[in-house]
C-alpha cells in the first residue's frame, strides 16, 4: 500500500446521502475531510434508487393523466408511450444530481477518493482503487461508516438482468415487459408496480405478509390494494414463494397462497424483498466494532463500540431511509466535533412511498398505539370530501390521525392519496415540536389545499369535523 496524504480529521466511507451530508457538515465546522466512494457520489439513493425511480414515477403519472384526458376535456388522438425515453430521462436526472454532489465536494474542499475501503486500524483506512491502480492508506482522527445497503436476494434465485431483476436491473430496462411478477410489496415493490402498470405491463404483486406496504397502517394498505386492483393488478398477499425458474422465454414462480399452491408465469420477475447492510468487507470485527444481524450497533450519538468510529444510515439499522441517514450524518459530525446534538427521535421520521396513490406516515399505527398502552382517539378525512382533491380529480384515499385520548398528543398520522409524501412534512414538524391536536386545529390552513385534510382529520379526532 502506498502512503496517501495524511492529517484528515474525518474520513467518511461511503458517498451516499448520509455520507456526503456528513462530509459537508464536517467541512462547515472547519474539519479536514475525505470521502471514500467505490462507485458514484450520491450512492444507491441518487443513482439507483430514490431519484431515478421518482423520475420514472413522474413519467407514469403524466401518462396516466393523459390516458384520462377525456375527464379534463382533452381529446388525445394516437397517444403512445415510449418507455425508453422515460428510462433515459431518469438517468439524466440522476447524472445531473451526481455532478451536483461532485460540485459540493469541491466547493467545500472535501477530498474524494475513488475505491473500496477497509478499516486497517481504528484510525486508518485502506483503499483499493476502483481503476486497479496503487492502493492507498488514509488516516484520520475519526471515521464515519456510511456504506449503505444492497438488494436482498432469495436463496436459489439467480439475478440475470434479463428475466430476473433487482431494483438495480429494473432501472436499466428500456422496454416495459408485457408481464411482470414482483416479489415483495414494500415501498420498492409497489413503486415499480405503479410505473410498469402505467405502461401497460400486467403486474402481479406477491407479498408474504397479510397486506401491501406491511409497515403501514392496515387501513391505508387496504385503500392502496383496492386502487391497485382497479388498475388491473393481481394482488397476492399472505403468499409464500416456493420456487422460481427462469428460462429464455419466461419466468415461472410456484407460490403457496391461502387459495393453495399455484404456478404463475411472466416475462420478467422483480425481487423486492428488502435490503441488507454493506458491512461484511469493512474489517469491523478486526478492530472490534460491535455488529448485530449485520447492522453496526450505535449509541444515540451514532458512535459505535469504538469511540472514534461512527456509523450512519442503512448500516446503522432501520429505518433504511435516505433522510434518516442525512440526519444521522449531521448528528455524528457535530458529536465528534465536540457539540451536543439532539439525538434522533425515530418516531418522528416519516415513511414515504411514491406509488399512485402515494402513501406516507409518521409515528404509531392505531394497533401499535393500543399495544403500547395508549388510550387513543381516531380521526379520518377522505379526499373525496376535499375541494382541492376534487378539483384535481384525485379523490382516492384518506388521512388518518391517531392521537392520545386524554392529552391530544399526536401519536401517528397515516395518509394515502394525492401528494401524501409532501403533506407528511407538516406533521413531522408538529411532532418535533411535540404539538397536540389543539395546536394543529388552531393552525389556519389555506383553502383550497390538500393540507386541509390534515386539519379536518384532526377535527374529526376531536369529534368536531366540519366538512364531513
Amino acid at each position: 500500500m502506498a502512503a496517501q496524504e495524511q492529517g484528515f480529521q474525518v474520513i467518511v466511507i461511503g458517498g451516499g446521502p448520509g455520507g456526503y451530508v456528513a462530509a459537508i457538515r464536517a467541512a462547515q465546522l472547519g474539519l479536514k475531510v475525505a470521502v471514500v466512494e467505490r462507485d458514484r457520489l450520491g450512492g444507491v439513493c441518487l443513482n439507483w434508487g430514490c431519484i431515478p425511480t421518482k423520475a420514472l414515477l413522474r413519467n407514469a403519472e403524466v401518462l396516466s393523466l393523459a390516458q384520462r384526458g377525456e375527464e379534463f376535456g382533452l381529446q388525445i388522438q394516437g397517444l403512445t408511450a415510449d418507455y425508453r425515453k422515460a428510462q433515459l430521462r431518469s438517468r439524466q436526472v440522476a447524472d445531473r444530481l451526481t455532478r451536483g454532489i461532485a460540485y459540493l465536494m469541491r466547493k467545500n474542499h472535501i477530498t474524494v477518493v475513488s475505491g473500496v475501503a477497509r478499516l486497517r486500524t481504528t484510525t486508518q483506512v485502506e483503499v483499493e482503487p476502483s481503476d486497479g491502480g496503487a492502493g492507498q492508506v488514509l488516516e484520520a482522527e475519526h471515521i464515519i461508516l456510511a456504506t449503505g445497503s444492497r438488494e436482498r436476494l432469495l436463496p436459489g434465485v439467480t439475478v440475470d438482468g434479463r428475466r430476473v431483476w433487482t431494483s438495480y436491473e429494473a432501472l436499466q430496462v428500456e422496454v416495459a415487459p408485457e408481464s411482470l411478477i414482483i416479489i415483495g410489496a414494500g415501498a420498492v415493490g409497489v413503486e415499480f408496480a405503479s410505473v410498469f402498470a402505467a405502461y401497460g405491463t400486467r403486474v402481479t404483486l406477491i407479498e408474504m405478509l397479510p397486506t401491501l406496504v406491511p409497515l403501514e397502517d392496515p387501513e391505508i394498505a387496504e385503500v392502496l390494494e383496492q386502487s391497485f386492483r382497479k388498475r388491473g393488478m393481481q394482488i397476492m398477499t399472505g403468499t409464500k414463494v416456493e420456487k422460481v425458474e427462469a428460462s429464455d422465454a419466461e419466468v415461472r414462480v410456484v407460490v403457496a397462497s391461502p387459495q393453495g399452491v399455484q404456478e404463475l408465469s411472466a416475462a420478467a420477475l422483480l425481487l423486492a424483498v428488502g435490503r441488507a447492510p454493506n458491512t461484511e468487507a469493512l474489517g469491523l470485527e478486526a478492530v472490534g466494532v460491535a455488529v448485530e444481524r449485520g447492522f453496526v450497533q450505535v449509541k444515540s450519538s451514532q458512535q459505535t463500540s469504538i469511540p472514534n468510529l461512527y456509523a450512519i444510515g442503512d448500516v446503522a439499522g432501520p429505518p433504511l431511509l435516505a433522510h434518516k441517514a442525512m440526519a444521522e450524518g449531521v448528528i455524528a459530525v457535530e458529536h465528534l466535533a465536540g457539540q451536543t446534538p439532539k439525538p434522533l427521535e425515530r418516531t418522528n421520521i416519516a415513511n414515504c412511498t411514491y406509488c399512485s396513490p402515494q402513501v406516507a406516515s409518521i409515528g404509531l399505527t392505531e394497533s401499535r398505539a393500543r399495544e403500547a398502552g395508549h388510550d387513543v382517539k381516531i380521526g379520518k378525512f377522505p379526499f373525496r370530501a376535499s375541494g382541492r382533491a376534487m378539483a384535481m380529480a384525485e379523490t382516492e384515499g384518506l388521512v388518518k390521525f391517531v392521537a392520545d385520548a386524554q392529552f391530544g398528543e399526536i401519536l401517528g398520522v397515516h395518509i394515502v392519496g394525492p401528494e401524501a409524501t409532501e403533506m407528511i412534512a407538516e406533521v413531522a414538524a408538529l411532532k418535533t415540536l411535540e404539538a397536540t391536536l389543539d395546536e394543529l386545529i388552531l393552525t389556519v390552513h389555506a383553502h383550497p389545499t390538500l393540507a386541509e385534510a390534515l386539519l379536518e382529520a384532526a377535527l374529526a379526532a376531536d369529534g368536531r369535523a366540519v366538512h364531513l
